[in-house]
């Protein structure tokens, strides 16, 4: 096995992490692949962030090398807050041969995809995104909603966006009070991203399905990489599971917008490419 700093092929070289507990979560992660999970958000991680996310495509390399690495590890995980066969279809992940080990755990890990039987699992919808959605527009319209703003249906949540505003953070501020206060009233919280606010049910977040997918699977390592705010529990999952004596390298998909995840991660790659890059080196040093 290959280490950090070692690498037959220079296209393949891996990246070192910054920190130590990130360099010993890599070589944990190297030595006993068949016990790591590789877990990765979807946009601005494996696809690249577009003005509209139904836009949003997997990386042209992200399928390539997950297929290469996915046989080689216990298990990869696609922690998305899209629906789950939303992901699955912009990622071109089904039906792809050397994908058997893959889930995808969609909105924050309510729903499961899984590339064996291909087939979604969920519970019943939580009634206060139907409620939200229907009074959404008349509430945007009543409290003078910045214009350029726009409402994207997510099935089991509801976002909305600043990003085409004349000044997104400013939209995204003036916004931010008022959708809380929508929320709560029918039983939702608030996530922030990227330029986006969405409102969903409570109770799970990409923390907890992190932390129950690894505990389900008996995990012994953990590469978690992600790029927006809502990554930020999983980051957080990391850092307990470390503490429990579980590796975990964080891993930020480079992002200005977020600098939080960046100061938090062990290694900060070029946006989707650069955690292609990353996946297709670890295949490449797991042989």
């Amino acid at each position: 096995m290959g280490s950090p700093q070692d690498s037959t092929d220079p296209l393949h070289a891996l990246p070192t992490p910054v920190t130590r507990v990130g360099r010993d979560a890599l070589e944990a992660i190297l030595a006993k692949p068949a016990s790591a999970v590789i877990g990765l958000d979807f946009d601005g991680t494996l696809a690249p962030i577009v003005p509209d996310p139904e836009q949003a495509r997997a990386h042209p390399g992200a399928v390539p090398a997950l297929a290469a690495l996915a046989p080689k590890v216990a298990s990869v995980a696609v922690i998305t807050g899209r629906p789950a066969g939303v992901a699955v279809r912009n990622g071109g992940f089904a039906g792809v041969p050397g994908l058997e080990h893959l889930v995808v755990l969609g909105h924050y890990g309510t729903e499961r995809w899984d590339a064996v039987s291909s087939t979604v699992s969920a519970p019943a919808p939580h009634p206060g995104v139907a409620a939200v959605r229907a009074e959404l527009p008349g509430f945007l319209d009543g409290i003078g909603a910045w214009q350029g703003t726009w409402i994207e249906e997510k099935g089991r949540a509801v976002a909305v966006h600043t990003r085409r505003a004349a000044d997104p953070q400013a939209a995204f501020e003036a916004l931010r009070a008022p959708l809380t206060d929508l929320a709560t009233r029918h039983g939702l919280i608030v996530e922030p991203g990227r330029m986006v606010l969405e409102l969903r049910p409570p109770g799970m977040d990409k923390g907890v399905a992190l932390t129950e997918y690894l505990r389900e699977t008996g995990a012994e390592s953990v590469l978690y990489a992600g790029d927006d705010l809502g990554d930020l529990p999983a980051f957080a999952a990391v850092e307990k599971l470390r503490s429990d004596g579980i590796p975990g390298l964080l891993v930020c998909s480079g992002s200005d917008e977020v600098t939080e995840l960046r100061e938090r991660a062990d290694l900060v790659v070029d946006g989707a490419a650069g955690v292609v890059e990353l996946l297709s080196a670890l295949a490449a040093h797991l042989g």
